[in-house]
């Protein structure tokens, strides 16, 4: 599917191992704790070199991609800051769940997108990702991640 030794393979592992990795930090959350054995730290730097690496991709002006880059930064700059500076003390306890949720869910989101643009059976649905299949998979992507992120921002705040 693609050269894991290429600029955009390197890209995309990136990108799969935070997803996945992501999906730990975000289930200790439940459980009113931080992400042991280095999990946390693998997705945050995971994460942040995704969208680092992002920039990097030819573009003519300010894209879409750009934009979810840029948010994703300042989320992981929020999300790093709440842990590493402020400790998870008061609200910053609440910054980090969120921001860790909101973290996946955009990784998530640019992972559907990209799907729907390689796999040749989404691609058929969805050829400008402006169909009701895309708009479906992606509302669907967003309420689970919206759900998951009140009840884990809350577990994860009322633990501390």
């Amino acid at each position: 599917m693609f050269d894991p030794t290429t600029y955009v393979g390197i890209h995309t592992w990136l990108s799969l191992v935070a997803i996945a990795i992501g999906f730990l930090v975000v289930a200790a959350l439940f459980n009113g704790r931080v992400a042991a054995g280095g999990a946390t730290g693998i997705f945050l730097s995971t994460a942040l070199l995704t969208s680092l690496t992002g920039f990097g991709f030819p573009f003519g002006g300010f894209t879409p991609a750009i934009g979810v880059g840029i948010v994703a930064v300042l989320i992981l700059a929020a999300v790093l800051a709440a842990l590493h500076v402020f400790h998870l003390r008061g609200v910053w306890r609440a910054v980090y769940a969120a921001g860790v949720v909101a973290s996946l869910y955009l990784l998530v989101f640019v992972g559907v997108a990209q799907a729907f643009a390689k796999v040749p059976e989404l691609q058929q649905l969805a050829p400008t990702q402006s169909e009701p299949p895309f708009a479906i998979a992606q509302a669907a992507v967003l309420l689970i991640f919206l759900v998951v992120g009140i009840f884990a921002t809350r577990a994860f705040t009322r633990a501390g």
